[in-house]
């Protein structure tokens, strides 16, 4: 269960500000007279309204901008009550500017909060200086702006790290929700490129098979365990990308190929270079094959189907040309399949009809 950290943002910063001004507001309830009463009914909600608004918009991720009407309130609360106050009961009101700057850093964008802190920085001087006893003036001043730092950044502090925090929490989700998409569209993708040549082996075989059964009983056996054989390899097929691993190798995979091809009537050539690539590249190659040779079977009336790699300038490319394309001639998803493989390896793939009528699948990945 998430517990938002906003409600604990919201008790610091109000305990901070209404603990600090705790002392203030009975010393001159008590001895401040008409005056110290009127600044206390129009002062505080003055100023602690607009201060909370601007902690909860903080926190509701607000951008800061430029000055703005409740911050005008605020700072009007803040300084006025030293016009009306007299001797040491504004001195009790220097506690205010300490948390009106913690709304400015939060409102304000840098610049603005800048000059704003250098100014506040000179009144706060000024007010203790003029509001001490002149023997400790200076020791007054030096603490009271040490004060202003500290209170204002603590409440800064207090809601950035609320807001950081809670952004940190649905950055987490976000990943967890991405990571699963990416494990989904792993599994469909290696399912549909994987078990779909399985099954249209299976379904070829099967049905050679089942011509063969009265004309050529041997023949048909043979058939049928190879089927089983298929079928066999596509349950372990299933059980690997369940598990996250699958080892392709792209010489294994032509001469898969090759069988299913022939066993579908279709005459392959291959024409494979010597080449000395990574794992990850080599099974990317293997996976093109594979979705290929299933296009081909799948969608073309092929009669001649050659399969061949290249190295050139760092690059391994691979090419599957058939010589008859019906008009629908490749499967979307798989090419989207490996597609995302390629690019992932910083290569591309490319799908185009060939002159004569035919087709041209080409992978081309850095090696």
């Amino acid at each position: 269960m998430r517990v938002s950290p906003r409600p604990l943002a919201i008790g610091l910063v109000t305990l901070i500000s209404v603990g600090f001004m705790i002392l203030p507001v009975i010393m001159i309830a008590q001895h401040g007279g008409a005056p110290g009463i009127a600044v206390l009914a129009a002062g505080l909600p003055c100023f602690f309204v607009p201060h909370l608004l601007h902690v909860r918009a903080a926190l509701r991720g607000a951008e800061p901008g430029g000055p703005t009407l409740g911050l005008g309130i605020q700072v009007l609360a803040t300084y006025v009550p030293f016009a009306v106050l007299q001797g040491q009961f504004g001195y009790w009101w220097t506690g205010a500017p300490t948390i009106l700057l913690g709304s400015v850093l939060l409102r304000l964008r840098p610049p603005f909060a800048l000059g704003a802190l250098v100014a506040m920085t000179a009144a706060q001087s000024a007010l203790l200086w003029r509001y001490s006893v002149q023997e400790y003036a200076a020791q007054s001043a030096v603490y009271s702006v040490i004060s202003l730092f500290a209170t204002g950044f603590v409440i800064y502090g207090v809601v950035r790290l609320a807001v950081v925090s809670e952004q940190l929490t649905q950055a987490r989700m976000d990943l967890a929700e991405a990571a699963v998409l990416r494990e989904r569209m792993r599994i469909s993708r290696d399912l549909h490129d994987g078990l779909g040549s399985s099954l249209t082996a299976v379904a070829l075989k099967g049905d050679l098979a089942r011509r063969l059964v009265e004309s050529d009983p041997a023949a048909a056996r043979t058939e049928l365990a190879e089927l089983v054989h298929v079928a066999r390899d596509a349950a372990q097929e299933v059980r690997q990308v369940a598990r996250g691993y699958r080892e392709m190798s792209l010489a294994e995979e032509v001469h898969r190929a090759v069988a299913l091809l022939e066993a579908s009537g279709v005459s392959c050539q291959t024409n494979l270079a010597d080449l000395q690539v990574p794992r990850p590249v080599d099974e990317a190659l293997a996976w093109a094959v594979r979705e290929g040779i299933t296009n081909v079977v799948r969608h073309s009336q092929a009669t001649i189907c050659s399969i061949s790699t290249s190295a050139h300038a760092g690059t391994v490319r691979l090419e599957l040309v058939n010589d008859r394309a019906r008009r629908r001639s490749a499967d979307g998803n798989g090419l989207t399949g490996l597609r995302e493989r390629a690019v992932g390896l910083g290569g591309s793939v490319s799908a185009e009809r060939t002159g004569g009528g035919g087709f041209r699948l080409a992978v081309e990945v850095p090696a």
